[in-house]
């Protein structure tokens, strides 16, 4: 007997994005439950698998899925798996010669990743670089944006 799959009108694209900005949804929550916690991780998770099945995904697309699986592992206080994945995003973000901001936010990931497990002096190293990179953003938006997060560390 043969499988039938039945298609739907969603792209792995929209559901990457659509997962991803639910994910933004829940990190914005002040008080967010355990159940909700839970949510952003499979979310979170499912955004990036998504973004991996997208025919035509970059190295970005792939160094802030790192990213955003990063900050969701720091903001439930699973610190070392917050690490795991900011040491992915750096190393993308590097090897692929990626735009400044995105390479600050990695160092970003990497040093909010290092304070969540109580690595001080790893932590200020990662922000400096993160820092470094933050000068080379030409979009006041974008740079502002990257020293508002930065300050949250």
């Amino acid at each position: 007997m043969e499988k039938t799959i039945k298609q739907n009108n969603f792209t792995h694209r929209d559901l990457a994005v659509s997962c991803f900005n639910k994910v933004w949804d829940l990190l914005e929550l002040e008080n967010r439950s355990q159940s909700e916690s839970e949510e952003m991780v499979h979310l979170c998770h499912s955004s990036f698998w998504h973004w991996t099945k997208v025919e035509n995904h970059t190295p970005k697309n792939i160094s802030i899925g790192y990213w955003q699986l990063s900050r969701v592992y720091a903001v439930i206080g699973e610190g070392q798996t917050a690490l795991d994945y900011a040491k992915k995003c750096v190393k993308i973000s590097l090897e692929k010669e990626l735009e400044p901001f995105y390479i600050a936010y990695a160092y970003e990931a990497l040093s909010r990743a290092h304070a969540r497990l109580n690595q001080s002096q790893e932590s200020l190293a990662a922000k400096t670089k993160a820092y470094e990179y933050v000068k080379d953003v030409m979009v006041e938006e974008s740079k502002d944006l990257l020293l508002k997060d930065l300050d949250t560390i």
